[in-house]
């Protein structure tokens, strides 16, 4: 330590009273630039969180919009008379939804059908990543307003590492639809009237 007090020592002997004042003012300087350097980071942090914030507050409110949309026109109503009952094939729906909004989706992963309570559905799964904010809005309100009987049924969001603008979807469609009448119920019944009416004629 003692020979490193004695190097700047020898050193501020040695230079001239200007360079003296060179020293001075670089030492002065120093911490004040580090504290504007600091102080730019941090606003820049800051900036980028606010940001990152706002995508995600809009991503937000896009997702309540289609769920409080899903929950305000439920199946339970006057609507269950045009119900059909045969599934349409979500692979053919979520393709054609996805052109609307003019997006790509690779793979589409349909799921077994359920019957239950007098009604079927079919989910079917998709990715769809490195899209924006509109561009999954426009894919949601697509899927959604194309028939009453779909719905998004899940709807998780990611942001894109590489992109921080982008965000990646992951989604669950479902599709409802009347319970198929049984094979051969119809011409059960009718044979069976027809025999009774002829036992009846005898």
């Amino acid at each position: 330590m003692s020979a490193i007090t004695d190097r700047a020592r020898d050193f501020w002997d040695r230079i001239s009273p200007r360079e003296r004042n060179l020293v001075v003012l670089l030492a002065l300087a120093t911490p004040i630039v580090v504290a504007l350097w600091l102080g730019s980071a941090i606003h820049d942090g800051l900036d980028a969180m606010e940001h990152h914030n706002d995508r995600e507050r809009k991503a937000l409110a896009a997702v309540e919009t289609m769920r409080a949309k899903g929950e305000s026109k439920p199946l339970v109503d006057d609507s269950l008379t045009g119900m059909p009952s045969d599934l349409p094939s979500l692979q053919t729906y979520v393709s054609n939804a996805a052109k609307k909004a003019k997006l790509d989706i690779k793979s589409i992963s349909p799921r077994s059908p359920q019957t239950k309570s007098g009604f079927q559905s079919q989910t079917a799964n998709f990715q769809v990543d490195k899209v924006d904010i509109q561009e999954a809005k426009d894919l949601l309100n697509a899927l959604e307003t194309d028939s009453k009987y779909v719905a998004v049924t899940k709807l998780e969001l990611s942001r894109d590492f590489r992109d921080k603008d982008k965000l990646r979807a992951d989604v669950d469609v479902t599709a409802y639809a009347r319970e198929a009448p049984k094979a051969g119920s119809g011409d059960a019944g009718s044979a069976g009237g027809s025999a009774t009416k002829a036992s009846t004629t005898k």
